[in-house]
C-alpha cells in the first residue's frame, strides 16, 4: 500500500503545462501593462528636462540681457560662452550643474531665436529623427 500511495504524489504533465500556461498568460498581461509606461515616463523625464533647461535658459536671459546664441548652445548654461558681451553679469558656477541627456540618450536641441518662441529646447523622441508619433513625436518646449 506504500508503494501505491507514493505514486499518488506529485503532479502529472498536463497538470505542470497548465501552471505553466497561466504563468506565460500573467507574464504577458504584466508586460503589456508595465512596457508603455516606460515609454511614458521617458516622456514626461523630457517634458521635465525641458522646463528645468527654459528656466536656466530664462535666469540667464535676465543676468546677460540674451539668451545664448544658437551656436554657444546650452552649454551657455554650464559655461561662460566666449563671446559674452559682459562676461561680469554670468552667474557664478553657472545656471545648471551639468546638462541633462534626453531620456534616450542623445543631447537636447537649442535655437535662439527659436521658430515657436524666443527659445527653442527640443529632443527627437526616441527615433532621433524629426516627427513621429507617440515616443517617437519630437518634445519641445512649444508643446
Amino acid at each position: 500500500m506504500s508503494s501505491r500511495r507514493s505514486a499518488e504524489h506529485g503532479f502529472t504533465l498536463v497538470e505542470l503545462m497548465v501552471v505553466i500556461v497561466i504563468i506565460g498568460l500573467l507574464a504577458t498581461i504584466v508586460a503589456v501593462n508595465v512596457l508603455p509606461a516606460g515609454d511614458k515616463a521617458a516622456m514626461e523625464k523630457a517634458r521635465a528636462d525641458i522646463a528645468t533647461l527654459e528656466q536656466a535658459l530664462e535666469m540667464y536671459r535676465l543676468d546677460n540681457l540674451a539668451y545664448p546664441q544658437t551656436t554657444d548652445g546650452l552649454k551657455a548654461l554650464v559655461a561662460p560662452p566666449p563671446g559674452l558681451a559682459q562676461p561680469q553679469r554670468y552667474r557664478p558656477g553657472g545656471y545648471v550643474k551639468r546638462l541633462p541627456d534626453d531620456p534616450w540618450g542623445r543631447p537636447y536641441l537649442y535655437a535662439a531665436p527659436g521658430t515657436h518662441g524666443p527659445v527653442d529646447v527640443w529632443t527627437l523622441g526616441a527615433d532621433g529623427k524629426e516627427g513621429g508619433e507617440a515616443e517617437n513625436a519630437d518634445i519641445g518646449n512649444w508643446d
